[in-house]
């Protein structure tokens, strides 16, 4: 145990009560005691006390002890003296997922969407100090989840994207113009943007390379992946009859996306089957390290359990005494 502290020291102001306590159990045990009159105390004269009469004033400064120990058990002892040196490795990192219908292809499994959903969750949640968010963008975009620490709600939020929650078509430079919106006032040391998609940019009012250059006035890294196979995919289409699963020809822009990279001093990558797209989010991972500041804090742990240990053995000591031994001394 180290240097000892307390959660609720208020506490131990109750310790004060300990001597009126004492007294009182001292002034109650006068009386406990059988008497008789006599005329002259002479014949006792050397006469010593008992042990019956020293172990029930042992017993009381048990009782005492007991006490005091319960008290500081509510004070909530801990010890503050253990120190580690952390160093973290943070960037801000917006993640913009292409969610248009296309999205829904079976090349990868289950399909392209919830392939992207998973591996980047898995991303998420391995970079526990970065803040991270979403954008989301079809024919349009939005934000999804802000810049955040906390990594559970931006799970949450991952989880609950669907294709069509905006109007359909693939508006990559709207994607990559929010995402710079939420990182250009970022202080981070490094500003990243993953932006994946899986067709050819036909809406939207901003170029992706107009976007792209924003992102490198603001100094944002984008990392860009195109999703899909080569050649055809089977895509579920709506017909007459219901949903029908129909081979369509993969297009994806890659002049774009590389040009995107190029721009930005990012990469562009093509996920091809699930576990490209894995790959790609562990290169990703290792390329994007950056070290800063190294804390110095001090890590709290509780401490009551050696104090309930000791107000054990003394409520014991309190019962075996007093019910045991001082009855059965004559």
């Amino acid at each position: 145990m180290g240097e000892l502290t307390f959660a609720y020291p208020e506490f131990l102001y109750l310790l004060f009560l300990l001597v009126p306590l004492g007294a009182w159990f001292v002034w109650r045990d006068r009386d406990s005691h059988a008497s008789v009159s006599l005329s002259s105390l002479r014949a006792f004269g050397g006469s010593r006390m008992g042990i019956r009469f020293y172990l029930r004033y042992f017993l009381l400064l048990v009782r005492l002890a007991l006490v005091a120990v319960l008290i500081i058990i509510l004070a909530r002892p801990q010890s503050t003296n253990r120190w580690e040196n952390v160093t973290t490795e943070g960037i801000d990192i917006i993640i913009a997922l292409d969610i248009s219908s296309s999205m829904l292809a079976q090349d990868l499994q289950p399909n392209r969407l919830d392939a992207s959903k998973d591996v980047a969750i898995e991303f998420i949640s391995g970079r526990a100090y970065d803040r991270m968010g979403l954008v989301v963008y079809s024919g349009e975009s939005f934000t999804q989840c802000p810049l955040t620490t906390d990594h559970a709600v931006l799970i949450n939020l991952f989880q609950d994207i669907e294709s069509g929650m905006i109007e359909d078509g693939t508006a990559i430079g709207m994607g990559l113009a929010t995402s710079v919106a939420r990182l250009k006032d970022s202080r981070a040391m490094s500003k990243v943007v993953i932006l994946l998609t899986d067709g050819v940019n036909n809406m939207g009012s901003i170029a992706p390379v107009t976007a792209a250059e924003i992102a490198s006035s603001f100094g944002i890294r984008v990392y860009t992946i195109g999703v899909g196979t080569n050649g055809m995919a089977p895509v579920p289409v709506q017909t007459p009859y219901g949903k029908r699963i129909q081979n369509v020809q993969v297009e994806i822009d890659e002049d774009v996306l590389v040009r995107i990279a190029d721009i930005t001093g990012g990469k562009y990558f093509r996920a091809t089957d699930n576990q490209k797209l894995l790959e790609i989010y562990q290169e990703i991972d290792a390329m994007e390290k950056s070290k800063i500041d190294v804390k110095e804090y001090s890590k709290k742990q509780e401490e009551y359990m050696s104090f309930g240990l000791l107000a054990l053995v003394l409520l014991l000591t309190e019962i075996i005494g007093r019910y045991l031994i001082v009855r059965s001394v004559p």
